[in-house]
């Protein structure tokens, strides 16, 4: 009988040591666990939405800011008259009852009805005292300026899954700065599980959008937008661009576009206006890249100011194309210095069969042509070269006076400011500085995007290009008294493999005052009517434009 008790007393240790060990197991390992499991009985996490940053001019003025306003939502577990809730919330939102009943799910806390509420239907809904319907605060966007620089601001619709997300431009580009991170905040339940709309714990782990501050400078962008409609009208074009920008910084001062649309409403516009033709349109740019290459053979050191050409005296035939002047014009033994001032297509051909293709496609290179400037803004394109093995005499030819290769606005006004800027060319860029939600501010350094030519290649193409304001076939709209420097562009339209011959894009290019930069400005219309030529139409528009700058900036005439 003895060996019992020894039994016994072995079977109850061993039992408390098992109960020992669960006691840990639950207490100590499971302990994190069982706490998270006894709160979710009692309280939930909801999402906080962040408020969206802003969008502001360099004198801190907001293209796109933010307007409060209030969701409704309702908790079905504490709807105590379902049918009068449904009738009364369809009647005041205006939507139908089916649609309201539907969110009345008995098993749902928390079911959002209708955002966007301004303050007045809150109010007028609070009034009623309907049980189960409560408000959160949110932020819609507001465009103060309505179109203004709508094509780099951009909009704000929804995602898939129904939250805010910016669309095209700086909307676009700078999504995640702008609409801030998620937070979330604790809203406590009571024994049935419903909530308690006055207990809530604030947000956490969250933060609000950061303000974003452009380089636009708002006169500026409202004096090109209102020239450009004038322009348009005046000259019977489709349609128009104007982008002016600081070729020291590479600061993007104005960039206008039209036809263009409302941010606030662009549900309402056809989608093919939202993309920005600044950085997504291509064209074949005509004589506003004559600059470029010969700037690039002087550069390399094929050609001088005072090289003769010996093929000008009339058409130019390569691989059996017969290559004419815009005008049936020619003059023999002309200079490069008249080839630019008489915009001499048999000139620009000299120039580019004296390059070659090789250099071509490696200077065309080093001035950005044919990739991404890398512009802070949503949709840039760049069209790409054709192969080498694909370049032929022809090509490298009408490529010398700017047809038979795409570029898009962007590109050139970006290379055409390194003739500006001593042969440097910075990286465009429409914002120069960021506020995060603390208040702190970081300014974006400017950066140089290549150096193609050398300083003194660029002094001396700027001379070429003033002596083109002066005596060139657009010298009647020039500005007295002020030395700009500047190329008219008229190009055909390629059109179903030959080009149009009633219809051109006609354009200006120049930067002024020529001796000290202040800025660079491309003007474009697209299929004028009044005229083809650019020195009718896109020049006039330009020197209106630079006549108002010059005044804007307090610059004096030099003359």
């Amino acid at each position: 009988m003895k060996w019992r008790y020894p039994l016994v007393f072995i079977a109850l240790v061993f039992f408390f040591v098992c109960v020992i060990a669960r006691l840990f197991y639950w207490q100590v390992v499971k302990a994190e666990m069982l706490s998270e499991l006894a709160q979710s009985q009692y309280n939930g996490i909801i999402r906080v939405l962040p408020r969206r940053g802003e969008i502001k001019t360099s004198d801190g003025f907001s293209l796109a800011a933010n307007k409060v306003s209030y969701l409704l939502f309702i908790n079905p577990t504490a709807i105590k008259d379902k049918k009068y809730t449904v009738n009364i919330l369809s009647s005041l939102l205006d939507l139908p009852a089916a649609s309201v009943s539907s969110k009345i799910v008995p098993e749902k806390l928390w079911v959002p009805v209708q955002s966007g509420l301004d303050a007045k239907k809150k109010e007028e809904i609070e009034r009623i005292h309907i049980p189960g319907v409560g408000f959160e605060e949110q932020y819609s966007r507001f465009y103060p300026e309505a179109s203004t620089a709508a094509h780099l601001v951009g909009f704000v619709g929804k995602n898939e899954s129904g939250q805010d997300k910016g669309y095209v431009g700086l909307e676009g580009f700078y999504d995640r700065l702008l609409r801030g991170k998620d937070g979330y905040a604790v809203e406590f339940h009571d024994a049935l599980g419903r909530p308690i709309l006055s207990k809530r714990i604030d947000r956490t782990n969250g933060s609000d959008g950061g303000n974003l501050f452009m380089s636009i400078d708002r006169s500026v962008q409202f004096l090109a937008e209102q020239k450009l409609k004038d322009g348009i009208e005046r000259y019977g074009a489709l349609g128009g661009m104007v982008g002016i920008m600081d070729p020291a910084a590479g600061d993007i001062v104005a960039m206008a576009s039209f036809p263009s649309y409302s941010p606030q409403k662009y549900w309402e516009y056809d989608e093919s206006l939202y993309t920005n033709p600044f950085i997504t349109n291509t064209y074949e740019p005509g004589s506003t890249l004559k600059p470029i290459i010969m700037a690039s053979a002087l550069d390399a050191g094929i050609i001088t100011p005072q090289t003769k050409c010996d093929i000008c005296g009339g058409p130019v035939n390569v691989s059996d194309y017969d290559l004419h002047t815009w005008n049936d014009k020619y003059y023999k033994d002309t200079n490069m210095i008249e080839v630019i001032q008489h915009s001499d297509n048999t000139g620009m051909v000299f120039v580019a069969l004296k390059l070659g293709v090789d250099k071509m496609i490696s200077y065309l290179t080093r001035f950005g042509i044919g990739s991404l400037t890398d512009i802070d803004l949503q949709g840039e394109i760049a069209p790409s070269f054709k192969p080498r093995s694909a370049w032929y005499d022809v090509d490298l030819a009408t490529t010398g006076f700017g047809q038979g290769i795409s570029v898009t606005p962007i590109e050139l006004l970006s290379a055409f400011s390194g003739l500006a800027n001593e042969g440097k060319i910075m990286q465009p860029r429409v914002v120069k500085a960021f506020e995060n939600a603390n208040g702190e501010t970081l300014k974006i350094p400017v950066k140089v995007k290549g150096t193609p030519i050398s300083a003194k290649t660029a002094k001396v193409m700027t001379e070429i290009l003033v002596n083109a304001v002066e005596k060139g076939e657009a010298q009647w709209t020039k500005l007295k008294g002020y030395r700009i420097a500047g190329k008219t562009g008229t190009a055909s339209i390629p059109v179903a493999g030959h080009y149009d011959p009633k219809n051109t894009i006609t354009s200006f290019i120049g930067f002024a005052p020529a001796d000290k930069p202040k800025f660079a400005m491309l003007v474009i219309l697209n299929k004028p009517t009044s005229s083809i030529y650019a020195a009718e139409t896109a020049a006039p528009l330009f020197f209106d434009i630079a006549k108002d700058l010059l005044s804007y900036y307090g610059i004096p005439p030099s003359e």
